[in-house]
C-alpha cells in the first residue's frame, strides 16, 4: 500500500500500537547519560508519566495487570506460570470484539487456564509463555529453542547455539542488525507495509531484559567505570531483603567493577532497543500513518540494577516497579510535551485505550483513564498513592499436590506509596514504613506511630475500594438496575 493511499485514509478508527520494553526502569529513560533519541522524540510528541508504577513482578504477574487492567489481588496471577483465569477480559479480546484484529509481535507470558483444556497432555500446559487470548501471533517469540529468531540468525550465516539464552548471551559478538530487537522490528515492519486499514498491534520487545549483554556496538557504548552511582544496602536489612542478598540469582555482584559492567550492558541494551524502535516510528511517519496511530510505550516491570544490593526484579523496592509510560495520541495534542507528576499505574493503560477509542471500559478494570492528562488537564480527585504487590509462594511449590497450603498466603507483600511514605505490609502481618521525605532511597524508617497508622489505613482503604466489581455494580431484575455487562463482553466465550 503506497504512501499516497495511506494519506487518503478517511476512517475514524485509529491504529493502536502498544509497545513494551521488558524490564525497563523509568529513570533510565530520563537519564541524559543514556542515549534514547527515539524515546526523547516520543516524549516531545506525546505525554510522559514520570511516576508510573507496575502492579507486580516478575513478567507474568506484571503483564496480567497490564493486559487485564486489574490488580494482582483481583487477577491472582502471582508468578511466572500462574494461570490467568479465563473469566477475565483483556485488552486483546476487547479490541477484537470492537472490530480490530489484534496482532502480537513478541510474547505476552500468560499461562492458559487449565480448566479450559480437555487434554491433560496439551502442550499449552507445559509453558507459561502462551499467547494472551485474543491476540493473533504474527511473530511469537518465546524463549525456547524453536524461536524464529534463531532460525533467522542461521539463515544469515550465524551459529547462535541451541538455545535462545545462548543466542542472547552472544549478542555482543554479532552486529546489532542481527539482535533480537532487530529481528522483531523487521517482522513488524514487513507486516506494517501490508496493512490497508485500522490495526491494533502489540510489539513486545525482550530487551533490556537480561542476560546483561547488549548487541554489537552497543555493548561497547558505555564505559563501565562511568555508569553513575547506585544505592547500597542498609546495614540492617529486613529478613526478606537479607535473604535476597544471599541468593546468587538476584544478589548484585559485590565487586563495583562487575556492577559497572552490568549497568553498562543494561544501558547499551536500552540504547539498542531504542534504535530499533526508531525504525518503526520512522516508517509510521514515512507512510503517513503516524497521524492515525495511538502509541503507548511502557514496560512490564523494572530492574534493581545494583540498587539495594540486588539485580533483576523482586521485593518491595521501587526500582523493580517504577517504569516509563509515554503516550502519543495524535487526536489530543494539547498535552504533547507535558510531563505528568501524578501517580499512575499499569492498570490505567487498558482504561485509557478504551477511552481513547471512545468505547466503554470493562467493569473489571481497576485503573482509571489517563485521557484527561493527554488533553492537557488534570482530573479532579486523582489518586494520591500508587500500589504494587509481590508474591513469592512459588518458591515453596514442589511437585504435584492436592493439598491446599494455606501457609503459602503468608509469602507476599503489598506496597502503598505516597509522596511522603512507602508502607510495606507482609503476609505474616509484619510491616515496614519508609520516610521518603527524609530519605528517598528507602533506607530510613518512619518512627511516628501515628504516621505508620495513617499509611496502614491508606493501604486498607485501597484494598477495600479496589475489590473485584464485575458483578457487584448490578442487580438482577426486570429493571436491569446498575451497570450491566455487554452480552459479548465475556472473556470466557
Amino acid at each position: 500500500m503506497g504512501t499516497a493511499q495511506r494519506s487518503e485514509r478517511t476512517d475514524a478508527k485509529p491504529n493502536v500500537l502498544l509497545v513494551t520494553m521488558d524490564q525497563l526502569r523509568a529513570d533510565a529513560v530520563f537519564d541524559p547519560a543514556i542515549s534514547t533519541p527515539t524515546l526523547d522524540a516520543l516524549r516531545n510528541e506525546g505525554v510522559s508519566f514520570l511516576r508510573h508504577y507496575a502492579q507486580a513482578a516478575p513478567c507474568s504477574p506484571a503483564r496480567a495487570a497490564l493486559y487485564t487492567g486489574t490488580y494482582q489481588m483481583n487477577n491472582r496471577v502471582v508468578a511466572n506460570g500462574t494461570p490467568l483465569d479465563a473469566r477475565f477480559d483483556n485488552v486483546a479480546l476487547f479490541a477484537r470484539r470492537n472490530g480490530y484484529d489484534p496482532v502480537l509481535f513478541g510474547y505476552t507470558d500468560q499461562s492458559i487456564d487449565p480448566r479450559t483444556v480437555a487434554d491433560p497432555d496439551d502442550p499449552r500446559l507445559d509453558s507459561y509463555e502462551e499467547v494472551l487470548p485474543g491476540f493473533r501471533p504474527v511473530c511469537h517469540l518465546p524463549s525456547i529453542d524453536s524461536s524464529p529468531w534463531l532460525s533467522w540468525l542461521r539463515h544469515h550465516g550465524f551459529d547462535p547455539g541451541t538455545t535462545t539464552n545462548a543466542a542472547l548471551t552472544s549478542e555482543p559478538d554479532r552486529p546489532a542488525d542481527y539482535s533480537v530487537s532487530a529481528f522483531l522490528s523487521e517482522q513488524f515492519l514487513a507486516w506494517l507495509n501490508e496493512q490497508h486499514g485500522p490495526w491494533f498491534a502489540h510489539l513486545s520487545f525482550l530487551r533490556p531484559h537480561p542476560p546483561y549483554g547488549a548487541a554489537g556496538e552497543f555493548a561497547r557504548a558505555y564505559d563501565p567505570n562511568n555508569t553513575g552511582s547506585w544505592i547500597t544496602p542498609t546495614t540492617k536489612p529486613h529478613p526478606l531483603h537479607g535473604a535476597a542478598l544471599s541468593l546468587p540469582g538476584v544478589a548484585a555482584p559485590s565487586d563495583p567493577a562487575e556492577i559497572g559492567m552490568m549497568r553498562a550492558q543494561y544501558f547499551g541494551m536500552i540504547s539498542e532497543v531504542d534504535h530499533q524502535f526508531g525504525r518503526i516510528i520512522a516508517e509510521l511517519k514515512r507512510s503517513n500513518q503516524w497521524e492515525h496511530t495511538i502509541v503507548i510505550l511502557t514496560a512490564d516491570h523494572g530492574e534493581q540494577l545494583g540498587d539495594h544490593g540486588l539485580k533483576e526484579k523482586l521485593g518491595f523496592f521501587p526500582q523493580s516497579y517504577h517504569i516509563p509510560l509515554i503516550v502519543h495520541d495524535p487526536f489530543h495534542q494539547n498535552g504533547h510535551g507535558e510531563q505528568i507528576h501524578a501517580l499512575t499505574e499499569s492498570v490505567d493503560v487498558f482504561a485509557t485505550i478504551a477511552d481513547l477509542l471512545e468505547l466503554p471500559a470493562p467493569a473489571q478494570i481497576d485503573g482509571i483513564s489517563l485521557k484527561a492528562f493527554l488533553q492537557g488537564t488534570t482530573p479532579h480527585g486523582w489518586r494520591t498513592a500508587a500500589h504494587y504487590e509481590w508474591d513469592w509462594r512459588y518458591l515453596f511449590l514442589d511437585g504435584p499436590s492436592t493439598i491446599v497450603h494455606r501457609g503459602l498466603s503468608n509469602h507476599n507483600l503489598a506496597v502503598h506509596l505516597t509522596n511522603e511514605m512507602a508502607y510495606v505490609h507482609f503476609g505474616d502481618n509484619s510491616s515496614l514504613c519508609f520516610d521518603l521525605l527524609a530519605d528517598p532511597t528507602w533506607r530510613t524508617l518512619v518512627v511516628d506511630p501515628a504516621k505508620i497508622l495513617e499509611a496502614a489505613e491508606g493501604m486498607l482503604l485501597w484494598r477495600q475500594q479496589s475489590l473485584e466489581r464485575t458483578m457487584t455494580d448490578m442487580l438482577i431484575g426486570k429493571e436491569r438496575t446498575g451497570r450491566w455487562p455487554s452480552p459479548t463482553a465475556s472473556a470466557v466465550t
